[in-house]
């Protein structure tokens, strides 16, 4: 049979879901899930995740820390070791230890640590991730080949900024968008401080989190076609990554709608740019080994 010179060739990545959680709920420890975001209390583990991801065309995962400790690192550890759909694992370190370096070169040793993120939003000082001692644990990432998933509210930009002007080698990304003011329709200043971190071309950033930063029993799709404006004019299709945010994405929307979203406003890009939106450009910044070569079964 002669080939068909118009047919497409096949995908050269999976297809990735750069951005979700697994945890075994505690109602202590994970105090942070208010009634409000009652359908998260209860655990999220890879069998239940393994269905989303069956429906909506996801080849395989990034597991992201919720909690800050080692054992969270550990346990995502262990949930990739028994799942080849776990690519990669961004876990939680202390980076404030003037030891950091001991335990950086220890979770070196595990493929799939991919890297470290602090959730920095919550800190009260909004000034935290410019702090020297927090700049000297993040710039000891590197040697190891680790990268850091930035979580910050856009009030925390200007930090952020700061952090990657000192350390402008580092591979960061963005969670969420930097959590724009959806709900409140509201995109300044944070549209000028995006544009501003993304001159740095080791910065990229998550279409992740936009349903939890909208109202979440009204939003519409259009709520934020201004802020998808916004990144994708900044970081372009080739340092913009898909990520659900699952389980989190359900106090406000199923998978299906979070991943809907984000395939609509990409329609008319080429092939080649959604698949690195969905895969390639996950795959690229993580390093993810597995998704380039596909998945024992």
């Amino acid at each position: 049979m002669i080939a068909d010179p118009g047919r497409v060739e096949a995908k050269m990545f999976m297809n990735i879901d750069s951005h979700q959680h697994f945890w075994r709920y505690d109602a202590t420890r994970d105090a942070w899930i208010t009634e409000e975001m009652a359908v998260l209390k209860r655990d999220f583990l890879p069998e239940q995740f393994a269905a989303e991801c069956a429906a909506n065309g996801i080849d395989a995962s990034v597991a992201v820390q919720a909690d800050q400790s080692e054992d969270e690192t550990n346990f995502l550890l262990d949930l990739a070791k028994k799942s080849s759909s776990i690519a990669g694992v961004v876990g939680w370190v202390n980076l404030l230890w003037p030891r950091a370096a001991e335990r950086l070169e220890h979770f070196s040793h595990f493929e799939k640590l991919r890297g470290f993120r602090h959730v920095a939003q919550a800190e009260k000082d909004d000034g935290f991730l410019a702090r020297d001692d927090f700049v000297k644990g993040v710039a000891q990432l590197r040697q190891f080949g680790f990268t850091y998933d930035i979580l910050i509210y856009a009030r925390q930009l200007p930090a952020a900024i700061d952090l990657v002007a000192r350390i402008p080698e580092q591979r960061f990304v963005i969670d969420h968008l930097a959590k724009p003011e959806i709900k409140a329709k509201k995109a300044e200043p944070w549209a000028t401080l995006m544009r501003e971190i993304a001159q740095n071309k080791n910065i990229f950033c998550k279409v992740s989190g936009l349903v939890s930063e909208a109202g979440w029993h009204n939003w519409k799709p259009e709520d934020f076609r201004p802020y998808l404006n916004v990144v994708f004019e900044a970081f372009g299709a080739d340092r913009l990554m898909f990520g659900s945010d699952w389980p989190v994405c359900l106090v406000a929307a199923s998978y299906r709608q979070v991943k809907q979203l984000a395939e609509d406003f990409v329609k008319g890009y080429s092939e080649v740019d959604r698949d690195k939106i969905f895969g390639g450009n996950a795959t690229r910044f993580y390093g993810l080994k597995a998704a380039k070569h596909g998945f024992a079964a």
